[in-house]
């Protein structure tokens, strides 16, 4: 090790040397004023160029990728005239004078352009972060290339290393699993998008089938991406067996209830008990499920609100499905009326209610009972089925107001309670009584 490290700071030295001796000669200023002259131009024209160029108009009916390209074009517009104008001093010196008076016009015309092909190839990632870190480490990459370093560099990062049992990491290594990770999860997600939409398609498959696939497929697609990864860098998988005991213990006490809520994940997509659009009634909370993910199911209320309720819940609490096998709901009405009403008209005037009252289904018809007689009057209950649960409020209410306009037709009233309070000769005792009238 101390050796090698010798051998970098010579190298640094070698390398100073050699910047000295070329910043001292008058050809360096030069082409630095060729350089900063050439920059000033570039970005002045970038100005001009793209306040004329109107970017909706010129691309409009041009495909995704194609528009994509032209809008890093546009914005690259500085880099390209920056290599053309970096390509014309360059020739002219080396038509005029040595070539070797020329280098700095030859690192930065090689340096712009490989900024312009980077962008050009990261154009097709959306992500505008992993862009930017992405053609920035690339342009890195490619810069210490031109100038003949990056050798040296990759020596000097691999010459420090630190053992874990009978892995060898080092900053070398570490870089090289990190860029491999991006890229071989980048193409994960892509292959992963393209089998969801291909299942999503498919017609022969259940809701939660697809769901418990597409999970399926990206975790497995996931693994194969990292076991990929750490063999092309040469991490030898047996080698990070030291670790497993750590996760198995962090799994064990930390993570119980992510891996139960996982299970329980699986378990829900599997059994088919619940799936996407199902209305569903789990303690306090009732909706419409709107999404299945790993850890937790989205529960849509209606009025804007989404419960988030762990798996685990779904397999060790009691859930009401209210279209586990079919949709149809029977909705069930509660009304009273005085004694003076004729109990057979009531449960007829029901009926036909119910019946013309749109979203109850036809096929089976609606029933009214006399179910108990009160002090206050008599009480009766009126069932009708639909076939959406989640209209049972709204029919509910059609039915409500359509029997009291009924009964206000046919003079029959509903019973409710009168108080009247007495109070005799001015003192403070006061007799309460309760007349219903029937």
């Amino acid at each position: 090790m101390d050796m090698d490290l010798n051998d970098f700071l010579s190298a640094l030295q070698t390398a100073a040397r050699s910047v000295g001796a070329e910043v001292t000669s008058p050809w360096f200023y030069l082409q630095l004023g060729l350089v900063m002259a050439g920059a000033g131009i570039a970005f002045a024209s970038s100005a001009a160029i793209r306040a004329r160029v109107d970017m909706t108009s010129l691309a409009m009916g041009w495909p995704g990728p194609l528009r994509q390209l032209l809008r890093v074009l546009v914005d690259s517009v500085a880099n390209v005239v920056f290599i053309v104008l970096m390509r014309i001093a360059r020739t002219a010196m080396v038509l005029w004078t040595w070539p070797s008076r020329s280098y700095l016009l030859a690192v930065a015309l090689k340096l712009a352009l490989a900024w312009l092909v980077i962008r050009l190839i990261t154009s097709v990632i959306r992500n505008t972060f992993i862009v930017r870190v992405v053609s920035i480490s690339a342009w890195l990459v490619a810069a210490l290339s031109i100038i003949g370093e990056l050798d040296p560099v990759l020596d000097a990062l691999d010459s420090v290393s630190v053992v874990l049992g009978g892995l060898r990491l080092t900053p070398l290594l570490v870089i090289k699993l990190c860029v491999l990770l991006v890229a071989a999860l980048w193409l994960t997600n892509i292959a992963s998008n393209f089998v969801e939409g291909r299942i999503t398609r498919s017609t022969d498959l259940t809701p939660s089938i697809q769901v418990l696939l597409i999970k399926m497929v990206r975790m497995g697609l996931m693994i194969l991406a990292i076991t990929i990864a750490l063999s092309a860098v040469g991490i030898n998988l047996s080698a990070l067996a030291i670790f497993s005991g750590a996760a198995g213990v962090g799994i064990g006490f930390g993570l119980q209830k992510i891996v139960a809520n996982f299970i329980s994940g699986i378990i829900l997509l599997a059994d088919k008990s619940v799936k996407p659009g199902d209305l569903v009634t789990i303690g306090d909370s009732s909706g419409r499920i709107s999404a299945m993910n790993t850890r937790y199911i989205s529960v849509s209320a209606g009025d804007g609100r989404e419960f988030l309720i762990p798996n685990e819940d779904l397999v060790t609490q009691k859930v009401t499905n209210w279209t586990y096998t079919d949709k149809n709901t029977l909705v069930k009405v509660n009304f009273g009326t005085n004694y003076d009403a004729d109990p057979r008209l009531v449960c007829k005037l029901a009926k036909e209610i119910a019946g013309h009252t749109a979203r109850t289904m036809k096929s089976k018809p609606p029933n009214c009972l006399l179910t108990e007689f009160t002090e206050a009057g008599m009480k009766f209950s009126l069932t009708c089925w639909i076939g959406d649960p989640s209209d049972m409020d709204s029919v509910k209410s059609e039915v409500m107001l359509s029997l009291w306009e009924a009964f206000k037709r046919e003079g029959i009233r509903v019973p409710y309670p009168v108080r009247e309070i007495r109070v005799r000769g001015g003192a403070l005792p006061v007799e309460t009584t309760v007349e219903v009238p029937t």
